[in-house]
């Protein structure tokens, strides 16, 4: 029984590690991922949530992500065809993980989207992958700094840089309850994926996922019920709506995990460029934002270039480790 157990194990990474299958899957991550920003800010109208109900705002992500791992442990239940739970090694590192990427990141996340345009939002939440790189370097051995990915990360900081100057933020320029919280919730992605990448392979990654999503979204729900948060305008929408925003929730961070447990950081990470490409223009689409001026073109050029040079070079370091 252990040989056609292992040859599956052997299909599925080499599925995972191939070129086209990283690209399609890391395509329907961005893509589902860029719909989240326009998708809150409608959730916020169909709710009633005011931009400074920060309280309403975090049960609302609360509600969210805990049913995002509901979903993700049903999911998993069913593919597995077995009750879905942690190893006693991983507990910790799994509550680690759902209080940075989904507690922390999406406290700062849902804040901070409040008080900027979804089109800003999408541009500057994409610096995550800056941080990522800086922190691998620190944390994952064989990710370090070179010239390119310094490189990169000054192209990607001076996008945000030229997205807030004469500001098409709220009220014009940097906030700190905007794109300053975004910033923070992008730095807190990035520590999330580091920590994943190191606990991943010692997990299945849609129990991780699950599990991660599911503690995360209940102190979510708890700070914000403690903080006297409260969804008093329900709608078939609103509901229906929640439910899309689960739901990408639980494939992308699935998709994600699986595969960063299959390959390096910088391969994977170099898709992110196109979070910002897809948040930009679904922002437009549904939101009817001013997307396509030379500021957000700009940035835009800028915040992509830095995400693909940063990852070129990091894919350069690994190809030449290997060669020597």
């Amino acid at each position: 029984m252990k040989e056609p157990e292992n040859k599956m194990k052997d299909k599925t990474e080499n599925y995972l590690t191939k070129t086209s299958s990283i690209c399609i899957l890391a395509l329907i991550c961005t893509a589902l991922w860029g719909s989240a920003y326009p998708g809150v800010k409608i959730g916020y109208e169909l709710f009633g949530i005011e931009s400074k109900d920060y309280a309403t705002q975090i049960l609302f992500a609360g509600y969210r992500f805990a049913l995002a791992g509901v979903l993700t442990f049903i999911i998993g239940c069913v593919l597995s065809r077995k009750i879905i739970y942690p190893k006693k090694k991983t507990v910790g590192p799994i509550a680690m993980i759902g209080m940075v990427q989904t507690t922390l990141q999406y406290i700062f996340f849902y804040l901070g989207l409040s008080n900027t345009s979804g089109v800003n939002g999408a541009i500057v939440a994409a610096t995550n992958t800056f941080f990522l790189i800086l922190l691998a370097h620190f944390f994952i051995k064989g990710e370090r700094l070179n010239i390119s990915k310094v490189l990169g990360c000054i192209l990607g900081f001076l996008g945000v840089v030229t997205i807030n100057l004469g500001g098409l933020g709220q009220g014009g320029g940097f906030h700190l309850k905007g794109e300053g919280f975004l910033l923070i919730a992008a730095c807190s992605y990035g520590l999330g994926s580091v920590l994943t990448k190191q606990f991943a392979k010692d997990e299945d990654p849609t129990t991780l996922t699950a599990y991660q999503l599911l503690l995360g979204g209940i102190l979510l729900i708890f700070l914000g019920l403690s903080m006297g948060g409260q969804l008093g305008q329900v709608s078939s929408k609103g509901v229906f709506l929640l439910l899309y925003l689960a739901m990408l929730s639980a494939v992308a961070f699935t998709l994600w995990t699986v595969l960063l447990k299959y390959n390096p950081v910088g391969k994977i990470s170099i898709y992110s460029f196109m979070i910002p490409v897809f948040g930009v223009m679904m922002s437009a689409i549904f939101l009817g934002e001013q997307a396509f001026t030379i500021r957000n073109i700009m940035a835009l050029l800028f915040v992509c270039a830095g995400i693909y040079i940063v990852n070129k070079g990091g894919e350069y370091t690994i190809k030449k480790k290997k060669d020597q």
